[in-house]
């Protein structure tokens, strides 16, 4: 099994900047972890590999990029943490979402969705993070990410995420780039770009021919010499350890925690994110109340 990775570079004298991904292993294992369906892996799975390449975008290894997306679909709602280096995490509001396939034989990834907003927040350890909101334009992720970098950061960009189920329902193939054009590109190589792309309707068949992130920049940006920079490692990665929600149990009102203490049993807390589960007694409870 070859492993997940992102890879960065420039491209026409560096008028053009690009990320390409592929995530197969993390994507499966977020699959495992939230016991998710295919149309619900293939919704997380696009958002944890788009996350993935906006995270090795950001320029601090303590920086953090999150998806949160919205939408009155089945599914509800996605959220996606990824850092920079290359380490994402994610869950779905509700994983158990079954729907028909498309007349073209894709996942109703749009349909699961639905209408609704895409905010993405970037947390680079300032006093507030800087938080961007859009529109929903289609609930498919890719479209949703390419509307947001161009109206909340005013960056003309091309997004490409595909999430591909072996008939078992495990993830045969997953992975994407994100195309982003540099201020002082001209308008030769705009148009250039441009035309490519509408050759490249469906990243899905590019990932299904198992081709690597350097061959699917090679198709995309043919005769614009794009050049890999950086090769990073991904991966699906938690964090989550018992002092971690012990001090998310902290921010509960002082009446809550009281009111669990008193009632003498033990809690069990899940993590969203690995659906891991912790137990804490009355006792460490009481400590908790202490120390606030």
């Amino acid at each position: 099994m070859y492993n997940d990775y992102i890879i960065r570079g420039t491209a026409a004298n560096e008028q053009v900047r690009f990320f390409a991904a592929t995530t197969r292993n993390l994507v499966e294992e977020a699959r495992k972890a939230h016991n998710t369906s295919p149309v619900a892996t293939a919704a997380l799975g696009r958002t944890l590999t788009g996350a993935a390449m906006m995270g090795r975008m950001m320029k601090g290894d303590d920086d953090l990029v999150t998806i949160v997306i919205k939408g009155d679909g089945p599914l509800g709602g996605i959220t996606v943490t990824a850092d920079a280096l290359g380490r994402v995490k994610g869950y779905v509001d509700n994983g158990n979402v079954l729907l028909h396939a498309k007349a073209n034989g894709h996942l109703d990834v749009g349909g699961a969705v639905g209408n609704g907003f895409l905010q993405v927040i970037r947390d680079t350890g300032l006093k507030e993070p800087y938080v961007g909101q859009t529109n929903l334009i289609s609930g498919e992720i890719a479209e949703d990410l390419t509307v947001y970098f161009a109206t909340s950061e005013q960056v003309p960009s091309a997004v490409g995420l595909g999430v591909l189920m072996s008939k078992e329902n495990t993830v045969k193939q997953a992975g994407g780039f994100i195309i982003q054009v540099m201020p002082d590109a001209s308008e030769e190589v705009i148009s250039q770009l441009e035309k490519k792309l509408t050759e490249v309707t469906d990243i899905s068949a590019l990932l299904d021919e198992g081709m690597s992130p350097e061959e699917i920049i090679e198709y995309v940006m043919t005769g614009m010499e794009p050049e890999v920079l950086e090769r990073t490692s991904a991966e699906y990665y938690c964090g989550c350890s018992k002092e971690h929600i012990m001090g998310v149990l902290s921010g509960l009102g002082r009446k809550e925690l009281e009111d669990i203490v008193n009632e003498g049993k033990d809690i069990e807390v899940k993590c969203h994110f690995c659906e891991k589960s912790y137990t804490y007694s009355p006792d460490e409870l009481s400590e908790l109340l202490e120390k606030g």
